[in-house]
């Protein structure tokens, strides 16, 4: 009997227990559609995520498109290039005969380089510059328009050029930037005797006869010197309205073949450098250097000089001949420093005295704070025949890009 209770017990709890734990049919309803409502929150939630992945793959599709279309026909923008180089000059010199002292500060150059390349074969560069810093009426500046050629490649290491150029004579006429060379001022046989910076207007091959023996070859605008004017930077036409009576013709072979090694010389000659006024007076430069680089010695030295056809005196006397060199050690006592001295010697004054020569001894040092930047500082000893040499310090910073 105890046991038929106890069973009954049991059983009654479990089923109350069941009943309890089952909802009724109501809350299952409820429960059904509140499941609905999730899977559709779920579905709508899918479809925007859909919509995203194709709008993505819509975007992707297109960036992908632009990308190759700019790799297969790039801008005009990515074929020019920009460059320039600039230097600050500060001089601090006195005259030998104490007759007058030189204490001054110049933006001695800005200049602005622009290329273009129109095609694997075919290119464009310009250089416009701006000399001491303001130009005008009363300035003492200029604005000057140095370089503006098309070059092309006729061949296989040969390539010709037309247009506005600097002419292949000596080591800085065509590579002056301030941070490839020592000094704060440029030397002065290149800059008198050669006369660096120069550049004319006309035409010019150039090529490779073999490995590490290349040539130049141009005709182009040539020097026109007035009467009672007889030095070639005087000379200068710089092709703004320049008399091209006569042309002129230069040429050049140099040798590299030899790492660190470059030996050229360059020849120009020219008929009439009067340019048709008055009797016609020849002239032919030859100019001869070598710039030797061993480990961080370096080595450059210069020869130049000026032969002009003047029986009768057209050309002022003692001036139908003149003539420069110069040589210029240096070493690199590390990246950063450089110490340089040069010896200079050029003749290009009128007269009858038997030397008339300028003489020039500069020492100094370079500065490189980045291979492109460069500080400058050197001190100059002058002697000329009249006493008016100037010594003293120059100091100057440069950059190029």
């Amino acid at each position: 009997m105890k046991k038929q209770l106890l069973a009954m017990i049991i059983g009654l709890n479990i089923t109350a227990v069941a009943q309890a734990a089952t909802p009724s049919m109501e809350e299952m309803w409820q429960m059904i559609q509140q499941q609905q409502g999730e899977i559709a929150t779920l579905k709508q939630q899918l479809r925007k995520n859909d919509a995203r992945i194709q709008e993505t793959e819509v975007i992707a599709e297109a960036t992908i498109s632009a990308v190759e279309q700019i790799s297969m026909a790039p801008s005009a923008s990515s074929k020019t290039t920009f460059g320039g180089y600039g230097e600050l000059h500060y001089n601090s010199l006195d005259r030998d005969d104490s007759s007058a002292s030189k204490d001054e500060m110049d933006f001695h150059r800005f200049v602005m380089f622009t290329g273009h390349q129109f095609s694997d074969r075919v290119r464009f560069f310009s250089e416009l510059e701006v000399e001491h810093s303001v130009a005008g009426d009363d300035q003492p500046g200029e604005v000057e328009l140095e370089q503006a050629y098309i070059e092309w490649d006729l061949a296989s290491q040969h390539s010709a050029k037309a247009g506005l150029f600097l002419l292949p004579i000596g080591i800085i006429n065509e590579t002056h930037e301030p941070n490839t060379f020592y000094g704060t001022e440029r030397n002065n046989v290149e800059k008198n005797i050669i006369p660096a910076t120069w550049w004319e207007g006309g035409a010019a091959i150039k090529g490779e006869i073999s490995e590490g023996l290349s040539y130049d070859a141009a005709i182009h605008s040539g020097l026109f010197l007035d009467a009672g004017e007889y030095k070639p930077r005087d000379g200068r036409q710089k092709v703004g309205k320049a008399r091209a009576d006569d042309f002129a013709f230069t040429g050049r072979l140099k040798y590299t073949a030899i790492p660190g090694l470059e030996i050229a010389a360059s020849v120009q000659v020219q008929q009439d450098i009067r340019q048709g006024e008055g009797e016609a007076i020849g002239g032919t430069l030859f100019e001869t250097h070598v710039a030797w680089q061993r480990d961080d010695f370096q080595l450059r030295a210069l020869y130049a000089r000026w032969d002009f056809d003047s029986a009768i005196n057209n050309i002022a006397v003692g001036a139908d001949e003149q003539t420069g060199f110069y040589l210029e050690p240096s070493y690199r006592i590390s990246d950063k420093i450089g110490l340089f001295a040069r010896y200079s010697e050029y003749d290009n004054l009128a007269g009858s005295a038997t030397n008339t020569a300028v003489e020039q001894v500069d020492i100094g040092l370079n500065y490189w704070l980045h291979p492109n930047v460069v500080f400058k500082i050197d001190y100059q000893n002058q002697d000329t025949p009249t006493e008016t040499g100037y010594d003293g310090f120059n100091m100057g910073v440069g950059y190029s890009f």
